[in-house]
């Protein structure tokens, strides 16, 4: 087999890039691992920046995002009983879309097959060969077949326990990594919203997100022990932890529904440097990971993309190397300025348990200080809707 670019993992990186290389006449193979069935049901977060939404709509595949998507302009920061709003599309122009991350899924896989595009559910024995040389090449199993697919460049989106990222040799690359001591344990419920926006409280008690999936599924979440089980918790638990964390003095409360998903999920930032090896490339989890937190691990992922499909369109049209050797440079200035919001913005809302009552009222502090300041609310707003990509 022989294409143009490789690419491994069939997540929003790698079919967000098949698609736009498509659209500039670039050809790709996509590999995946997991079934398409399986890919397009996990659930998991969905906050789109403007920029996102621009480039999905430019792309052709934003037409049920925009029909379904929620359009929120501001949310809330509820804590010390009361809640205050960041109202993003004033402290910036920007807005964000609330739209779940599996339903890009879709979108992304329909308009591949659409376009003839080649992608392969199910494969398996992922290898990647002759990364320093100019013919790189992936082997896999597909069905009862063995395959070699020669290609020009490879392309690794294919998460954190990929097989792409250990390809890189350890002695050219360094990874930084943080594990927080909590996780997230996260509900999807049958209920209308509680609020038009997404509220995040911080409380004594821990950390609670209540988000909208649509106006008839909400995504709830509170911080938990990271090996605590789903099954410690009933629903009527569940309920009582909520309303205490979220619920204020004003007389706003969670609303509650039938509770149909339970999971729990750990939390952690991640960077791998660097994020290419000859002609190999990361992209998304496989270079990177985010605490949920500040809403950026999806569109991380399409900043990398989008610089990743700029260079190759460079390299193809123009036979130009410059900008494809300076892809890792360029992601990580992005990728770092998310990391370091997304931690902040998890340091200042959950409950550290290492810290002392005189941090604690730090927090507090902090708070006042971002929903009351004009120019502190301006950091975390443009922050949120994302700094403009490189």
């Amino acid at each position: 087999m022989r294409t143009q670019v490789g690419i491994i993992g069939a997540g929003p990186a790698g079919l967000l890039l098949s698609h736009l290389l498509h659209r500039q006449g670039i050809e790709s193979v996509v590999l995946e691992t997991r079934e398409r069935e399986r890919i397009e049901s996990t659930i998991r977060a969905g906050v789109l920046e403007q920029r996102t939404t621009d480039l999905l709509t430019e792309a052709g595949v934003g037409q049920r995002m925009k029909a379904e998507g929620a359009l929120h302009h501001g949310f809330e920061l509820a804590f010390e009983g009361r809640r205050r709003r960041i109202d993003l599309t004033a402290l910036t122009g920007h807005s964000i879309t609330v739209y779940a991350q599996h339903e890009v899924l879709k979108d992304l896989v329909a308009a591949r097959l659409a376009a003839n595009g080649a992608v392969y559910f199910n494969v398996s024995n992922t290898s990647i060969s002759d990364i320093d040389t100019d013919t790189p090449s992936i082997r896999f199993t597909h069905g009862d077949a063995e395959h070699v697919l020669h290609c020009d460049f490879v392309i690794g989106c294919d998460g954190s326990h990929g097989i792409s990222r250990a390809s890189i040799p350890a002695a050219r690359r360094k990874d930084y990594e943080r594990v927080f001591p909590f996780g997230w344990f996260g509900i999807l419920v049958e209920a209308p919203p509680t609020s038009d926006e997404l509220i995040y409280a911080r409380h004594e008690r821990g950390f609670a997100l209540v988000s909208t999936r649509s106006p008839s599924v909400q995504r709830m979440y509170f911080q938990c022990d990271p090996q605590d089980s789903t099954h410690n918790w009933s629903d009527d638990r569940i309920w009582s932890e909520l309303h205490a964390r979220v619920d204020s003095a004003e007389g706003h409360a969670v609303t509650e529904g039938k509770i149909f998903q339970k999971n729990i999920v750990g939390m952690r930032s991640f960077v791998s440097t660097t994020m290419q090896h000859g002609r190999l490339f990361l992209a998304g989890d496989a270079a990177h990971i985010v605490p949920p937190t500040g809403a950026k691990g999806l569109n991380l992922a399409v900043s990398d993309v989008r610089i990743l499909s700029s260079a190759l369109k460079a390299f193809y049209a123009e036979n130009r190397m410059d900008l494809l050797d300076t892809y890792s440079e360029t992601a990580l200035k992005r990728i770092w300025r998310a990391e370091h919001f997304s931690y902040w913005m998890t340091r200042m809302m959950h409950r550290l348990d290492d810290a002392s009552e005189f941090e604690q009222r730090l927090q507090v502090a902090e708070l006042e200080y971002v929903t009351t300041s004009p120019a502190a609310a301006l950091v975390l707003a443009e922050n949120y809707v994302g700094i403009a990509a490189v």
